[in-house]
C-alpha cells in the first residue's frame, strides 16, 4: 500500500514536470503594438471624393426612429456596427443636418464632432484595433426636411401630400435620416425600428417584423434604404416561392393597384432572364407625389406619380442590375440603368416587337444629333452620370447583344448577377466577362459605343443582324 502510494507521487511529480518543461503549453503571445491612425474622410470614388469614409467595413445597421408627422420631428438611435480595416485613432460616419445627442463606441463615451457639411467624427475612448468588429451607437435629432439639398436626383426628406413623409435619392439619402457610411461601396444589413402616432403607418425596405419593424438580410448600398410615412392602403401576398409582397398605396395612388398587381408577373419573367430573384422580399411603394424620378429602393421600389408599367419594369430590373450587383463607382453607373431600361425592350420583345426594327427606327432619329451621341456611357464626368445612360444606353445593349449573338448574351443576363451577387462589380469587370463569354475582341465596340462621343462606326452601329 505505501509503495502504490509511493509511486502515485513519483507519477504525479512527473506530471508536474512535464507541464513546467521544454514541452509546456506556453501563454498567447501578447498582442502587437498598435499604430492607429484616422480613418480616411471619403471611400475614394472620384466623382463624389467627401462621400462614404475609410478605415472600417460597415456591417450592419439598426436605426431606431420616432417621427411626429405635425411638426416634422423626428428622434433618432442608430448602431452601426463595423470592422475596422486597419488601427482606428478615429472614424468619420455621414450625416446631414441633424443634431447630435450623444455617441458610444462599444457602450463607452466617444467624443465627436462635426466636420464639413456631413462629416461627424467620433473619437472613442480607446483605439480600436484591426480586424475588431465594433458598435457606435448615435442619439440625434431634428427636422430632416430642413437639410439643404442639391437637387436633382438628391431628393431628401420630403413631406408628403397626405402629411407624412419620404425618402428617396441618388446618389444622396441615407445621410439625411441616419449615420452612415454612404457609398455603394460599403453595402451593410439594415434594420429599421419606426415609432409614428396611431393611424400612421411605416413602410421600409425587407421584411415585416414587429410593428413598425422592417429588416434586409441581404447587403444594401445605402442609397437604396428607404423609409415612407403615410396613410397608406397595404396589399400583401407572397411570389410563387413564398417570397413576401407588400406594397403600399398612398392616398390618390388606389387606381395603380392594377399595375402593382402585375408585379409577380413582371418578376417571373425578369428571373427567366436574369436568374432567381436575389432579394429578400418584394413590392413597391406607391406616392402621389411630383417627383422627377421613381427609385430602385432595395426590395421595395418608390414610385412617383404617373409611373407606368414600364417603369415597374425597370425599377424590378434594378434589383438584380444595381441592387443586388452594385456599382464600385458612380462613373460605372451604365452596369445598372443601362440593363434596367433594356429590360423594358425586353418586355416590349415578350409582348411581340421586334427589337431590331425599334433599333434601326432609333438609329434613323438620333442619326443626326450630336448632342445624343456626344453622351458618355462610361466615365462621363461627375454630374453627367444620368444623361445617357436611359436612351443612348439602350441602343448600346442591343448593338452588343447582335455583336456577340443571343446565346452568349443570354449567358451575359445570367452570368452577371450570379458572379456579383450582393456584392460590387466595375465596368472593367463587365468588359472582361463579356470578352470571355463572346471569344470576340471588343476593345474597338466598348470605346465606340460606351466611351466615344460621336455615332459608332458602321461595323458597331449594325452589327448581326442589324446590317441586314
Amino acid at each position: 500500500m505505501r509503495r502504490r502510494l509511493a509511486v502515485l507521487a513519483l507519477c504525479s511529480a512527473g506530471i508536474v514536470a512535464a507541464a513546467s518543461g521544454g514541452d509546456a503549453v506556453s501563454a498567447p503571445p501578447p498582442p502587437p503594438p498598435m499604430h492607429p491612425v484616422a480613418g480616411a474622410a471619403g471611400a475614394g470614388d472620384p466623382y463624389y471624393p467627401d462621400d462614404g469614409n475609410g478605415g472600417y467595413d460597415a456591417l450592419d445597421y439598426h436605426v431606431d426612429a420616432s417621427y411626429d408627422p405635425p411638426s416634422g420631428h423626428l428622434d433618432g438611435d442608430t448602431t452601426v456596427t463595423a470592422k475596422a480595416t486597419h488601427d482606428l485613432s478615429r472614424f468619420d460616419l455621414d450625416l446631414r443636418g441633424l443634431d447630435v445627442h450623444s455617441v458610444e463606441v462599444d457602450g463607452k463615451p466617444a467624443k465627436f464632432t462635426r466636420e464639413k457639411a456631413f462629416e461627424l467624427v467620433v473619437t472613442p475612448a480607446e483605439p480600436i484595433r484591426a480586424g475588431t468588429t465594433f458598435r457606435t451607437r448615435v442619439r440625434y435629432g431634428g427636422d430632416p426636411a430642413k437639410t439643404p439639398r442639391d437637387g436633382g436626383s438628391e431628393n431628401g426628406w420630403r413631406h408628403s401630400a397626405d402629411g407624412g413623409a419620404y425618402m428617396v435619392g441618388e446618389p444622396h439619402s441615407a445621410a439625411f435620416w441616419f449615420p452612415v457610411n454612404e457609398t455603394p461601396r460599403d453595402k451593410a444589413t439594415f434594420t429599421l425600428t419606426a415609432h409614428v402616432p396611431a393611424g400612421w403607418t411605416v413602410v421600409s425596405n425587407g421584411r415585416e417584423g414587429p410593428p413598425g419593424t422592417w429588416t434586409d438580410p441581404n447587403p444594401v448600398a445605402s442609397y437604396l434604404t428607404t423609409i415612407a410615412i403615410g396613410k397608406f392602403g397595404i396589399d400583401k401576398s407572397t411570389l410563387p416561392d413564398g417570397t413576401p409582397v407588400v406594397s403600399a398605396y398612398a392616398p390618390g395612388a388606389e387606381a395603380r393597384r392594377a399595375t402593382g398587381g402585375r408585379l409577380p408577373e413582371v418578376l417571373g419573367f425578369l428571373s427567366g432572364k436574369f436568374g432567381p430573384y436575389p432579394q429578400s422580399a418584394a413590392g413597391a411603394i406607391y406616392l402621389d407625389e411630383d417627383i422627377r424620378f421613381s427609385l430602385e429602393t432595395q426590395t421595395r421600389p418608390t414610385y412617383a406619380k404617373g409611373a407606368e408599367l414600364t417603369t415597374l419594369v425597370h425599377e424590378s430590373a434594378h434589383q438584380w442590375f444595381g441592387d443586388s450587383v452594385s456599382v464600385r463607382d458612380w462613373s460605372d453607373i451604365c452596369l445598372n440603368e443601362c440593363f434596367a431600361s433594356y429590360a423594358q425592350w425586353l418586355w416590349a420583345e415578350r409582348d411581340g416587337q421586334n427589337l431590331d426594327d425599334r433599333y434601326r427606327a432609333a438609329i434613323e432619329i438620333t442619326h443626326g444629333s450630336t448632342d445624343f451621341w456626344a453622351q458618355k456611357l462610361v466615365d462621363m464626368g461627375q454630374g453627367h452620370e444620368f444623361e445617357g445612360v436611359y436612351n443612348k444606353g439602350i441602343l448600346a445593349l442591343h448593338a452588343l447583344r447582335r455583336q456577340i449573338g443571343d446565346p452568349a448574351f443570354d449567358r451575359l443576363l445570367h452570368d452577371w448577377p450570379s458572379r456579383f451577387r450582393h456584392g460590387n462589380a466595375t465596368w472593367a469587370d463587365f468588359e472582361a466577362m463579356v470578352t470571355r463569354l463572346s471569344g470576340q475582341d471588343l476593345r474597338g465596340f466598348f470605346a465606340d459605343w460606351f466611351r466615344g462621343t460621336k455615332l459608332p462606326a458602321d461595323a458597331h452601329l449594325f452589327p448581326g443582324s442589324l446590317h441586314s
